[in-house]
């Protein structure tokens, strides 16, 4: 929620991001006048023409003949994973508008990678639960997904191993049957070349020797007896993101 009594550019353009986001403005819809939004946020015309333009920017938004500025179709944004959480807290929906996944996949497997069991405080080698889906928007491959859960987790949620998606987040399965609350560290970007089972998750069709650079980001969750998951979303290129949470 918006103060409207300190309001700058940066909050007004976040409270129609998220309007956008969660389909309460969908594309083609006519966004409010800017005088409109003076009044309803007590600021300068200035101001709303700044949190205007930054929709623009970020191809949220575009302009119509007329002067009028409207939602555009299916901008190339994709949310992060924890605007995603934020989003499924705010509106109780599992999938943004236009969103879906398929390919869901649940297996144990032996960690070989080092990032990932630095994260979970296993040693390399460890089994531990992975879980992979993608994320299609528009029925096209936008993020390839994968969960590592460590193997604690499975006594209380055996249902990790089915590879079906779950109807709500599962870590609210787990507090429910614990009593332990999860907390996520700060999300970590970065870029890096595509692997070849990523592009197959993203249905990239390149030679071998070509390289794709794509957007990764990184979760890990804890609860109260340590590391629980990391979260790793590969993005599909050309794809970029504008929001989530800061270090």
């Amino acid at each position: 929620m918006v103060d409207k009594d300190s309001a700058g550019y940066a909050d007004i353009a976040a409270h129609f991001r998220k309007l956008i986001e969660d389909g309460k403005l969908q594309p083609g819809d006519t966004m409010p006048p800017m005088s409109q939004v003076r009044e309803q946020f007590s600021v300068s015309i200035t101001t709303v023409n700044r949190a205007y333009r930054l929709l623009k920017d970020e191809g949220l938004t575009t302009p119509r003949p007329g002067a009028e500025t409207v939602v555009a179709e299916r901008p190339n944004v994709a949310a992060t994973a924890a605007a995603r959480l934020e989003r499924i807290a705010r509106t109780g929906e599992t999938y943004a508008p236009g969103e879906t996944s398929i390919n869901h996949t649940a297996h144990l497997r032996s960690c070989h990678d080092p990032m990932v069991a630095d994260h979970l405080g296993i040693e390399l080698g460890d089994e531990v639960i992975v879980r992979t889906r993608v994320f299609l928007r528009d029925d096209k491959p936008a993020v390839a997904a994968l969960s590592v859960i460590h193997m604690r987790a499975l006594a209380d949620v055996p249902e990790l191993l089915q590879p079906r998606p779950f109807e709500r987040f599962w870590q609210e399965i787990y507090k429910e049957r614990t009593g332990r609350q999860t907390t996520k560290s700060p999300e970590r970007r970065t870029a890096r070349l595509a692997a070849s089972n990523e592009l197959d998750m993203l249905d990239i069709h390149v030679p071998e020797t070509a390289a794709v650079p794509v957007l990764v980001l990184v979760n890990v969750f804890h609860d109260d007896d340590g590391p629980l998951e990391v979260w790793e979303d590969i993005y599909a290129p050309g794809l970029w993101q504008v929001e989530g949470e800061k270090p």
